[in-house]
Parts: C-alpha cells; structure tokens; sequence
C-alpha cells in the first residue's frame, strides 16, 4: 500500500506543472484570440491588448515546462541517457601526493 501511495504522490508532481503549464498556454491563447476578434468590430475604436493575461499565462506557461525540462534532464543524467553537451562537469582529480 506504501508504494502506491508513493507512486501517487510522484504522479502529482509531475501533473501540477503539466496543468500550470497548460493553463498558462490557454491564458495566452486567450489573450491573443480576444485582441484579434476584436478587430473585426466596427464599434471598437482602439482596441486593447491584455497583457496582465497573456503575462500571468506566460508565466505560468514557464514556470510549469522548466520544471517537467529540469526534471526529465535530473532524470535522463541519472540514467546516462544524456549527450556529452548536457553532463554535469567534474571537477579535475588534484595531481597525486607523491609517497616517501
């Protein structure tokens, strides 16, 4: 039962910024939509962009796809599945003490 608790849990992890990063892409595609409707409607003079919109979905949108990025990269180092670009740098080993 622990295991599956465990499992759930990591699950969650993974699809809270899978949904922040969705619904930032719709709040951005929202933004858009809205200023290029507007544009057909004589009535509107000067229409406006939102931007408190398209930026909160932005953000969103970043905030959730560094996180799944960073965590498919943590992942696939782990694994060795990584080019040489994208391993972690070693530190070169200090010259040998020579022994008497």
């Amino acid at each position: 039962m622990k295991l599956i608790v465990s499992r759930f849990i990591a699950i969650l992890i993974l699809v809270v910024p899978g949904l922040m990063a969705m619904t930032g892409f719709l709040f951005m595609k929202d933004a858009v939509f809205a200023f290029y409707s507007v544009h057909g409607d004589a009535s509107v003079a000067h229409p406006a962009f939102g931007w408190g919109h398209f930026l909160l979905g932005l953000l969103l949108f970043v905030a959730g796809m560094s996180f799944l990025g960073g965590w498919i990269l943590y992942r696939d180092r782990k694994r060795n599945y990584v080019g040489p670009r994208f391993k972690e740098k070693r530190k070169p080993k200090p010259p040998a003490q020579p022994t008497s």
